[in-house]
Protein backbone atom coordinates (compact mmCIF):
# COMPACT_ATOMS: atom_id res chain seq x y z
CA UNK A 1 0.00 0.00 0.00
CA UNK A 2 1.13 3.75 -0.72
CA UNK A 3 3.65 5.01 1.59
CA UNK A 4 4.01 1.82 3.53
CA UNK A 5 7.69 2.15 3.22
CA UNK A 6 8.20 5.62 4.42
CA UNK A 7 5.80 4.74 7.79
CA UNK A 8 8.11 2.28 8.51
CA UNK A 9 10.96 3.99 8.20
CA UNK A 10 9.48 7.90 10.09
CA UNK A 11 8.55 5.28 12.72
CA UNK A 12 11.74 3.81 13.49
CA UNK A 13 13.18 7.38 13.27
CA UNK A 14 10.78 8.92 15.29
CA UNK A 15 11.33 5.74 17.74
CA UNK A 16 14.50 6.78 18.55
CA UNK A 17 13.74 9.99 19.02
CA UNK A 18 11.16 9.04 21.85
CA UNK A 19 14.08 6.65 23.03
CA UNK A 20 15.57 9.62 24.65
CA UNK A 21 14.22 11.69 27.44
CA UNK A 22 16.56 14.70 26.68
CA UNK A 23 17.27 15.91 22.79
CA UNK A 24 19.99 17.58 21.73
CA UNK A 25 20.35 19.90 18.19
CA UNK A 26 22.38 16.59 16.85
CA UNK A 27 19.83 14.13 17.77
CA UNK A 28 17.48 16.31 15.92
CA UNK A 29 19.89 16.54 13.22
CA UNK A 30 20.49 12.62 12.95
CA UNK A 31 16.71 11.93 13.09
CA UNK A 32 15.67 14.93 9.95
CA UNK A 33 18.62 13.18 8.07
CA UNK A 34 16.99 9.87 8.24
CA UNK A 35 13.71 11.38 7.52
CA UNK A 36 15.32 12.86 4.48
CA UNK A 37 16.73 9.55 3.39
CA UNK A 38 13.27 8.04 3.82
CA UNK A 39 11.13 10.60 1.60
CA UNK A 40 14.10 10.24 -1.11
CA UNK A 41 13.42 6.34 -1.33
CA UNK A 42 9.94 7.59 -1.45
CA UNK A 43 10.59 8.78 -4.26
CA UNK A 44 10.08 12.57 -3.03
CA UNK A 45 11.54 15.23 -5.00
CA UNK A 46 15.29 16.24 -3.65
CA UNK A 47 14.87 19.79 -3.45
CA UNK A 48 11.13 18.95 -1.21
CA UNK A 49 12.93 16.95 1.05
CA UNK A 50 15.89 18.60 2.09
CA UNK A 51 13.52 22.13 2.36
CA UNK A 52 11.22 19.47 4.57
CA UNK A 53 14.01 18.81 7.01
CA UNK A 54 15.90 21.99 7.26
CA UNK A 55 12.59 23.80 8.23
CA UNK A 56 11.64 21.05 10.82
CA UNK A 57 15.30 21.44 12.68
CA UNK A 58 14.34 25.25 12.43
CA UNK A 59 11.32 24.85 13.74
CA UNK A 60 12.35 22.59 16.59
CA UNK A 61 15.16 25.11 16.96
CA UNK A 62 13.60 28.27 16.75
CA UNK A 63 10.80 27.71 18.73
CA UNK A 64 12.87 26.06 22.03
CA UNK A 65 11.05 22.39 21.29
CA UNK A 66 14.38 20.79 22.90
CA UNK A 67 13.95 22.76 26.04
CA UNK A 68 10.61 21.19 26.65
CA UNK A 69 9.06 18.38 28.65
CA UNK A 70 7.94 15.90 25.40
CA UNK A 71 10.70 16.94 22.90
CA UNK A 72 9.97 13.72 20.63
CA UNK A 73 6.51 14.77 20.55
CA UNK A 74 6.81 18.15 19.93
CA UNK A 75 9.12 17.47 17.18
CA UNK A 76 6.50 14.82 15.56
CA UNK A 77 3.77 17.52 15.88
CA UNK A 78 6.09 19.87 13.68
CA UNK A 79 6.86 16.78 11.21
CA UNK A 80 2.96 16.19 10.90
CA UNK A 81 2.25 19.95 10.18
CA UNK A 82 5.04 20.69 8.17
CA UNK A 83 3.52 16.99 5.99
CA UNK A 84 0.37 18.57 5.66
CA UNK A 85 1.47 21.98 4.46
CA UNK A 86 3.89 20.10 2.30
CA UNK A 87 0.96 18.39 0.36
CA UNK A 88 -1.19 21.43 0.09
CA UNK A 89 -2.56 22.40 3.92
CA UNK A 90 -6.01 22.36 3.68
CA UNK A 91 -8.19 20.02 1.27
CA UNK A 92 -8.98 21.38 -1.96
CA UNK A 93 -12.68 21.39 -3.03
CA UNK A 94 -13.71 21.57 -7.28
CA UNK A 95 -14.55 24.61 -8.85
CA UNK A 96 -17.77 24.90 -9.59
CA UNK A 97 -19.67 27.52 -12.22
CA UNK A 98 -21.79 30.13 -10.84
CA UNK A 99 -25.07 28.80 -13.40
CA UNK A 100 -25.05 25.00 -14.33
CA UNK A 101 -23.20 23.10 -16.41
CA UNK A 102 -19.96 23.05 -14.22
CA UNK A 103 -17.63 22.23 -16.79
CA UNK A 104 -15.14 19.09 -16.19
CA UNK A 105 -11.81 18.54 -18.83
CA UNK A 106 -10.41 15.06 -17.71
CA UNK A 107 -6.53 14.82 -18.77
CA UNK A 108 -3.71 13.08 -19.10
CA UNK A 109 -1.23 10.14 -20.30
CA UNK A 110 -3.12 6.85 -22.14
CA UNK A 111 -3.41 4.83 -19.11
CA UNK A 112 -3.73 6.90 -16.37
CA UNK A 113 -7.14 5.86 -16.04
CA UNK A 114 -9.17 9.09 -17.22
CA UNK A 115 -11.85 6.98 -18.10
CA UNK A 116 -12.64 4.87 -15.43
CA UNK A 117 -11.83 7.87 -13.13
CA UNK A 118 -14.33 9.98 -15.17
CA UNK A 119 -16.97 7.36 -14.02
CA UNK A 120 -15.93 7.90 -10.44
CA UNK A 121 -16.13 11.44 -9.90
CA UNK A 122 -19.23 11.05 -11.60
CA UNK A 123 -20.77 8.29 -9.43
CA UNK A 124 -19.11 10.57 -6.62
CA UNK A 125 -21.06 13.63 -7.46
CA UNK A 126 -24.53 11.86 -7.94
CA UNK A 127 -24.18 10.45 -4.70
CA UNK A 128 -23.88 14.10 -3.64
CA UNK A 129 -27.45 14.63 -5.12
CA UNK A 130 -25.94 16.29 -8.46
CA UNK A 131 -27.14 15.03 -11.67
CA UNK A 132 -23.87 14.44 -13.84
CA UNK A 133 -23.33 13.57 -17.69
CA UNK A 134 -19.97 12.16 -19.15
CA UNK A 135 -19.01 12.61 -22.20
CA UNK A 136 -16.75 11.20 -24.83
CA UNK A 137 -14.10 13.73 -26.48
CA UNK A 138 -11.79 10.51 -26.98
CA UNK A 139 -12.21 9.61 -31.16
CA UNK A 140 -8.45 8.34 -31.24
CA UNK A 141 -8.32 5.40 -28.56
CA UNK A 142 -10.58 1.74 -29.87
CA UNK A 143 -13.76 1.40 -27.97
CA UNK A 144 -12.90 4.22 -25.72
CA UNK A 145 -16.41 5.93 -26.03
CA UNK A 146 -17.98 2.08 -25.45
CA UNK A 147 -16.06 1.88 -22.62
CA UNK A 148 -17.15 5.23 -21.06
CA UNK A 149 -20.89 3.98 -22.20
CA UNK A 150 -20.62 1.01 -19.79
CA UNK A 151 -19.24 2.42 -16.85
CA UNK A 152 -22.28 5.02 -17.36
CA UNK A 153 -24.85 2.65 -17.56
CA UNK A 154 -23.30 0.90 -14.72
CA UNK A 155 -23.66 3.84 -12.52
CA UNK A 156 -26.29 4.75 -14.30
CA UNK A 157 -25.08 8.42 -15.21
CA UNK A 158 -26.18 9.86 -18.98
CA UNK A 159 -23.00 9.79 -21.50
CA UNK A 160 -22.77 12.67 -24.15
CA UNK A 161 -20.98 11.29 -27.78
CA UNK A 162 -21.05 11.60 -31.07
CA UNK A 163 -18.76 9.15 -33.04
CA UNK A 164 -15.78 10.39 -34.48
CA UNK A 165 -17.12 13.98 -34.57
CA UNK A 166 -14.08 16.56 -33.51
CA UNK A 167 -14.40 16.83 -29.68
CA UNK A 168 -14.63 20.33 -29.35
CA UNK A 169 -17.91 20.45 -31.47
CA UNK A 170 -18.97 17.59 -28.81
CA UNK A 171 -18.02 19.57 -25.51
CA UNK A 172 -20.20 22.56 -27.14
CA UNK A 173 -23.22 20.53 -28.04
CA UNK A 174 -22.93 18.47 -24.68
CA UNK A 175 -22.36 21.87 -22.53
CA UNK A 176 -25.56 22.47 -24.48
CA UNK A 177 -28.16 19.46 -23.84
CA UNK A 178 -26.79 19.65 -19.80
CA UNK A 179 -28.18 23.20 -19.84
CA UNK A 180 -31.34 22.02 -21.35
CA UNK A 181 -31.92 18.90 -19.27
CA UNK A 182 -31.00 19.94 -16.05
CA UNK A 183 -27.31 18.45 -15.54
CA UNK A 184 -25.07 20.55 -13.55
CA UNK A 185 -21.87 18.84 -14.35
CA UNK A 186 -20.41 17.86 -17.33
CA UNK A 187 -17.01 15.60 -17.02
CA UNK A 188 -15.19 15.58 -20.98
CA UNK A 189 -13.10 12.64 -21.20
CA UNK A 190 -10.99 13.32 -23.28
CA UNK A 191 -7.68 11.49 -25.31
CA UNK A 192 -4.77 10.44 -23.66
CA UNK A 193 -1.31 9.49 -25.80
CA UNK A 194 2.10 7.70 -24.94
CA UNK A 195 3.63 11.27 -24.22
CA UNK A 196 3.49 14.35 -24.22
CA UNK A 197 2.96 15.81 -27.60
CA UNK A 198 1.45 19.11 -29.68
CA UNK A 199 -1.24 17.52 -31.52
CA UNK A 200 -2.81 16.65 -27.66
CA UNK A 201 -1.81 19.91 -26.43
CA UNK A 202 -3.26 21.96 -29.10
CA UNK A 203 -6.76 19.77 -28.71
CA UNK A 204 -7.49 20.40 -25.25
CA UNK A 205 -6.37 24.53 -25.50
CA UNK A 206 -9.52 24.06 -28.45
CA UNK A 207 -11.53 22.08 -26.22
CA UNK A 208 -11.33 25.53 -23.53
CA UNK A 209 -11.74 27.74 -26.10
CA UNK A 210 -14.98 26.35 -27.13
CA UNK A 211 -16.48 25.61 -24.02
CA UNK A 212 -15.97 27.75 -20.56
CA UNK A 213 -14.37 24.61 -18.56
CA UNK A 214 -14.75 25.10 -14.57
CA UNK A 215 -12.05 22.68 -13.64
CA UNK A 216 -8.87 21.19 -15.62
CA UNK A 217 -8.15 18.05 -13.47
CA UNK A 218 -5.16 15.89 -14.62
CA UNK A 219 -5.20 12.20 -13.75
CA UNK A 220 -2.07 11.04 -13.07
CA UNK A 221 -0.64 7.82 -12.01
CA UNK A 222 1.27 7.66 -8.60
CA UNK A 223 3.12 4.09 -9.87
CA UNK A 224 5.35 6.06 -12.38
CA UNK A 225 6.89 7.82 -9.17
CA UNK A 226 8.62 11.25 -9.54
CA UNK A 227 7.75 11.09 -13.13
CA UNK A 228 4.35 11.89 -12.16
CA UNK A 229 5.21 15.33 -11.15
CA UNK A 230 7.44 16.17 -14.12
CA UNK A 231 4.05 14.69 -16.02
CA UNK A 232 2.19 17.33 -14.29
CA UNK A 233 4.63 20.16 -14.52
CA UNK A 234 4.44 19.80 -18.55
CA UNK A 235 0.62 19.88 -18.88
CA UNK A 236 0.61 22.72 -16.15
CA UNK A 237 2.78 24.71 -18.30
CA UNK A 238 0.57 24.53 -21.35
CA UNK A 239 -2.63 24.29 -19.99
CA UNK A 240 -2.67 25.75 -16.20
CA UNK A 241 -4.70 22.86 -14.54
CA UNK A 242 -6.59 23.23 -11.38
CA UNK A 243 -5.72 19.87 -9.72
CA UNK A 244 -4.75 16.61 -9.91
CA UNK A 245 -6.52 13.22 -9.43
CA UNK A 246 -3.39 10.70 -8.15
CA UNK A 247 -4.51 7.23 -8.80
CA UNK A 248 -3.09 3.57 -7.26
CA UNK A 249 -2.98 4.74 -4.28
CA UNK A 250 -3.51 1.65 -2.97
CA UNK A 251 -1.19 -0.50 -4.84
CA UNK A 252 2.69 -0.69 -4.19
CA UNK A 253 3.78 3.30 -4.57
CA UNK A 254 6.37 5.02 -2.76
CA UNK A 255 4.09 8.05 -2.65
CA UNK A 256 6.70 10.51 -3.60
CA UNK A 257 4.40 12.19 -6.03
CA UNK A 258 1.60 12.72 -3.54
CA UNK A 259 4.37 14.53 -1.56
CA UNK A 260 6.13 16.82 -3.87
CA UNK A 261 3.01 17.83 -6.61
CA UNK A 262 1.76 20.85 -4.63
CA UNK A 263 5.28 22.21 -3.75
CA UNK A 264 6.70 21.71 -7.30
CA UNK A 265 3.68 23.08 -9.48
CA UNK A 266 1.54 24.61 -6.79
CA UNK A 267 -1.53 23.02 -7.81
CA UNK A 268 -3.19 20.44 -5.43
CA UNK A 269 -4.13 16.68 -5.24
CA UNK A 270 -7.84 17.05 -5.20
CA UNK A 271 -8.77 12.71 -5.35
CA UNK A 272 -6.98 10.12 -4.99
CA UNK A 273 -7.86 7.03 -6.27
CA UNK A 274 -7.67 3.52 -4.04
CA UNK A 275 -9.05 0.51 -5.84
CA UNK A 276 -10.01 -0.92 -8.60
CA UNK A 277 -13.74 -0.52 -7.81
CA UNK A 278 -15.75 2.26 -8.80
CA UNK A 279 -16.56 3.54 -5.10
CA UNK A 280 -12.64 3.38 -4.75
CA UNK A 281 -12.50 7.12 -5.21
CA UNK A 282 -11.34 9.65 -2.11
CA UNK A 283 -10.96 13.38 -1.71
CA UNK A 284 -7.75 13.93 -0.78
CA UNK A 285 -7.37 15.69 2.29
CA UNK A 286 -3.68 16.73 3.63
CA UNK A 287 -4.29 16.64 7.19
CA UNK A 288 -5.93 13.24 6.98
CA UNK A 289 -2.81 11.98 4.40
CA UNK A 290 0.07 13.25 7.00
CA UNK A 291 -1.71 11.32 10.25
CA UNK A 292 -1.87 8.18 8.10
CA UNK A 293 1.72 8.48 7.05
CA UNK A 294 3.04 8.70 10.66
CA UNK A 295 0.93 5.71 11.61
CA UNK A 296 -1.90 8.33 13.69
CA UNK A 297 -4.73 6.63 11.79
CA UNK A 298 -7.91 8.56 9.83
CA UNK A 299 -10.84 8.60 11.77
CA UNK A 300 -12.64 10.79 9.74
CA UNK A 301 -11.95 9.37 6.40
CA UNK A 302 -13.26 5.63 8.57
CA UNK A 303 -16.54 7.50 9.49
CA UNK A 304 -16.91 8.54 5.46
CA UNK A 305 -16.37 5.41 4.16
CA UNK A 306 -18.93 3.68 6.90
CA UNK A 307 -21.61 6.43 6.48
CA UNK A 308 -21.20 5.98 2.33
CA UNK A 309 -20.92 1.65 2.42
CA UNK A 310 -23.32 0.66 5.39
CA UNK A 311 -26.82 0.31 5.48
CA UNK A 312 -27.68 1.69 8.84
CA UNK A 313 -31.05 -0.19 9.24
CA UNK A 314 -29.25 -3.25 8.32
CA UNK A 315 -26.74 -2.78 10.99
CA UNK A 316 -29.34 -1.80 13.43
CA UNK A 317 -31.41 -5.05 12.80
CA UNK A 318 -28.42 -7.26 13.56
CA UNK A 319 -27.83 -5.13 16.49
CA UNK A 320 -31.42 -6.73 17.35
CA UNK A 321 -30.86 -10.32 16.65
CA UNK A 322 -27.80 -10.01 18.58
CA UNK A 323 -29.37 -8.82 21.37
CA UNK A 324 -32.61 -11.46 20.90
CA UNK A 325 -29.65 -14.22 20.59
CA UNK A 326 -31.51 -14.56 17.09
CA UNK A 327 -28.54 -13.78 15.08
CA UNK A 328 -27.87 -16.46 12.47
CA UNK A 329 -25.29 -17.26 10.54
CA UNK A 330 -27.08 -15.71 7.49
CA UNK A 331 -27.15 -12.46 9.14
CA UNK A 332 -22.97 -13.39 9.83
CA UNK A 333 -22.60 -13.37 5.72
CA UNK A 334 -24.49 -9.76 5.43
CA UNK A 335 -21.75 -8.83 8.07
CA UNK A 336 -19.44 -10.32 5.78
CA UNK A 337 -20.51 -8.56 2.71
CA UNK A 338 -20.97 -4.93 4.10
CA UNK A 339 -17.37 -4.78 5.47
CA UNK A 340 -16.20 -6.06 1.72
CA UNK A 341 -17.73 -3.49 -0.02
CA UNK A 342 -15.74 -0.56 2.04
CA UNK A 343 -12.21 -2.39 0.59
CA UNK A 344 -9.28 -3.72 1.88
CA UNK A 345 -9.12 -4.76 5.59
CA UNK A 346 -5.77 -3.58 6.07
CA UNK A 347 -6.61 -0.17 4.77
CA UNK A 348 -9.74 0.41 7.26
CA UNK A 349 -6.77 -0.46 10.18
CA UNK A 350 -4.37 1.71 9.30
CA UNK A 351 -7.28 4.17 9.71
CA UNK A 352 -7.28 3.82 13.15
CA UNK A 353 -5.54 5.62 15.63
CA UNK A 354 -3.10 3.26 17.69
CA UNK A 355 -2.89 0.24 15.32
CA UNK A 356 -1.23 2.95 11.86
CA UNK A 357 1.56 1.06 10.70
CA UNK A 358 1.47 -2.06 13.42
CA UNK A 359 -1.24 -2.70 11.09
CA UNK A 360 1.98 -4.37 8.62
CA UNK A 361 2.27 -7.37 11.58
CA UNK A 362 -0.83 -8.49 11.64
CA UNK A 363 -1.77 -11.76 9.44
CA UNK A 364 -4.92 -10.23 7.77
CA UNK A 365 -6.06 -12.03 4.49
CA UNK A 366 -8.80 -10.56 2.79
CA UNK A 367 -9.57 -13.63 1.05
CA UNK A 368 -10.14 -15.25 3.97
CA UNK A 369 -13.10 -13.56 3.87
CA UNK A 370 -14.22 -15.22 0.65
CA UNK A 371 -13.65 -18.55 2.05
CA UNK A 372 -15.89 -17.96 5.08
CA UNK A 373 -18.27 -16.81 2.10
CA UNK A 374 -17.95 -19.72 0.32
CA UNK A 375 -18.62 -22.07 3.46
CA UNK A 376 -21.91 -20.36 4.77
CA UNK A 377 -23.27 -20.32 0.60
CA UNK A 378 -22.36 -24.01 1.04
CA UNK A 379 -25.18 -24.23 3.41
CA UNK A 380 -28.98 -24.88 2.89
CA UNK A 381 -31.06 -21.85 4.55
CA UNK A 382 -32.21 -23.91 6.80
CA UNK A 383 -28.62 -25.21 8.06
CA UNK A 384 -27.90 -21.20 7.67
CA UNK A 385 -30.82 -20.49 9.82
CA UNK A 386 -30.21 -22.90 12.73
CA UNK A 387 -26.71 -23.67 12.64
CA UNK A 388 -27.13 -26.13 15.80
CA UNK A 389 -28.37 -28.90 12.95
CA UNK A 390 -24.57 -28.58 11.98
CA UNK A 391 -24.17 -32.71 12.49
CA UNK A 392 -20.35 -34.39 11.05
CA UNK A 393 -22.10 -35.08 7.97
CA UNK A 394 -23.31 -32.10 7.27
CA UNK A 395 -19.97 -30.63 7.98
CA UNK A 396 -18.16 -32.43 5.71
CA UNK A 397 -21.27 -32.21 2.66
CA UNK A 398 -20.09 -28.76 3.53
CA UNK A 399 -16.35 -28.83 3.07
CA UNK A 400 -16.72 -30.82 0.44
CA UNK A 401 -19.26 -28.34 -1.57
CA UNK A 402 -17.03 -25.19 -1.15
CA UNK A 403 -13.53 -26.47 -1.56
CA UNK A 404 -12.75 -26.00 2.16
CA UNK A 405 -11.72 -28.92 4.65
CA UNK A 406 -13.53 -30.06 7.33
CA UNK A 407 -11.48 -28.49 10.13
CA UNK A 408 -12.14 -25.16 8.24
CA UNK A 409 -16.13 -25.34 8.56
CA UNK A 410 -15.67 -26.48 12.31
CA UNK A 411 -13.55 -23.46 13.08
CA UNK A 412 -16.07 -20.98 11.53
CA UNK A 413 -18.98 -22.92 13.39
CA UNK A 414 -16.79 -22.57 16.53
CA UNK A 415 -15.80 -18.88 16.04
CA UNK A 416 -19.31 -17.93 15.62
CA UNK A 417 -20.65 -19.40 18.68
CA UNK A 418 -17.70 -17.83 20.69
CA UNK A 419 -19.17 -14.87 19.13
CA UNK A 420 -22.90 -15.28 20.08
CA UNK A 421 -21.79 -15.86 23.30
CA UNK A 422 -19.78 -12.82 23.91
CA UNK A 423 -22.60 -10.74 22.43
CA UNK A 424 -25.01 -12.38 24.73
CA UNK A 425 -23.04 -11.16 27.88
CA UNK A 426 -22.74 -7.74 26.15
CA UNK A 427 -26.75 -7.47 25.67
CA UNK A 428 -28.94 -4.63 27.78
CA UNK A 429 -25.12 -3.27 27.86
CA UNK A 430 -25.93 -0.57 25.11
CA UNK A 431 -25.12 -2.79 22.34
CA UNK A 432 -27.41 -1.05 19.90
CA UNK A 433 -25.45 2.22 20.65
CA UNK A 434 -22.06 0.53 20.34
CA UNK A 435 -22.86 -1.09 16.98
CA UNK A 436 -24.09 2.36 15.52
CA UNK A 437 -21.97 3.43 12.85
CA UNK A 438 -19.40 0.59 13.31
CA UNK A 439 -18.27 -1.57 10.06
CA UNK A 440 -20.37 -3.79 9.32
CA UNK A 441 -22.52 -3.10 11.66
CA UNK A 442 -20.94 -4.47 14.98
CA UNK A 443 -17.39 -3.97 16.83
CA UNK A 444 -14.75 -5.31 15.27
CA UNK A 445 -12.61 -5.20 18.71
CA UNK A 446 -14.79 -7.15 20.36
CA UNK A 447 -14.90 -10.12 18.08
CA UNK A 448 -12.89 -13.44 19.28
CA UNK A 449 -8.82 -13.14 19.44
CA UNK A 450 -8.93 -16.03 17.16
CA UNK A 451 -11.79 -14.96 14.67
CA UNK A 452 -10.07 -15.00 10.99
CA UNK A 453 -10.55 -13.06 8.17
Amino acid sequence: MAFEGLSEKLSVAFKKLRSKGKLSEADLKDAMREVRLALLEADVNYKVAKEFTNNIVEKSIGAKVLESLTPAQMVIKIVRDELTELMGGEGARLNTASKIPTVILMCGLQGSGKTTHSAKLAKRLKAQGHRPMLVGCDIYRPAAIEQLKVLGEKIDVPVFEKGTQKPEKTALEAVKHARDYGNDFVILDTAGRLHIDTELMDELKRICKTVEVNEILLVVDSMVGQDAVNIAKSFNEVLEISGVILTKLDGDTRGGAALSVKSVIGKPIKFIGTGEKIDDLEEFHPDRMASRILGMGDVLSLIEKVETQIDEKQALEAARKLEENKFDLNDLLDQFQQIKKMGNIKQLLQMMPGVGNQVNDLDIDDKQMARVEAIITSMTPKERAKPDILNASRRKRIAAGCGQKVEDVNRLIRQYEQMKKMFKQMSGKGLKRKMRGMPGGFPMSGMPNDFKF
